[in-house]
């Protein structure tokens, strides 16, 4: 099972990569985390919100190779535990597809990629950095793993 990260945002800082590789490197091939960034829609001062939005799922859609379960990172998700996400995880890994994770622009995701997703995951009720969701999902697959695969880093 491959997990892709498909996130609306390019340019990370050199600091975000260095937080991502941390956790990825420790990640079995069989639960690998791949990152694909989504260039944002055109905004501007008197930009049209409901077309980025638009513009950025296009270029999502064009990511997705259709036979994957595809899990929505939105406020209005649900919120997991570390022992929900490990048991996610391993329901991911029964079905025998890839997983892609879905992090929208700064207005969220479009309407769309949402009616499309098979679930909807809430990191937390805050308003996160792009950035730090990037580590936050790497540290979080990392300890789901080790929780499935009885390592102590999870204690």
């Amino acid at each position: 099972m491959k997990i892709r990260l498909l996130a609306v945002g390019t340019k990370m800082p050199a600091w975000v990569e260095e937080g991502v590789d941390t956790y990825r490197k420790r990640l079995p091939r069989d639960f690998s985390l791949e990152i694909e960034e989504i260039p944002l829609g055109q905004r501007g001062k008197n930009a049209n919100v409901a077309k980025a939005r638009g513009q950025e799922a296009e270029r999502i859609r064009q990511k997705l190779k259709g036979d994957e379960y595809l899990v929505a990172l939105e406020v209005k998700g649900k919120a997991w535990s570390t022992q929900v996400l490990a048991q996610e995880a391993d329901q991911w890994r029964m079905l025998g597809k890839d997983i892609v994770l879905l992090v929208g622009g700064p207005d969220g995701l479009d309407p769309s990629l949402s009616a499309k997703a098979d679930k909807a995951w809430s990191l937390s009720p805050l308003t996160l950095p792009h950035p730090l969701v990037r580590i936050m999902l790497a540290e979080q697959l990392y300890r789901a793993w080790t929780l499935l695969v009885g390592h102590p880093y999870h204690r």
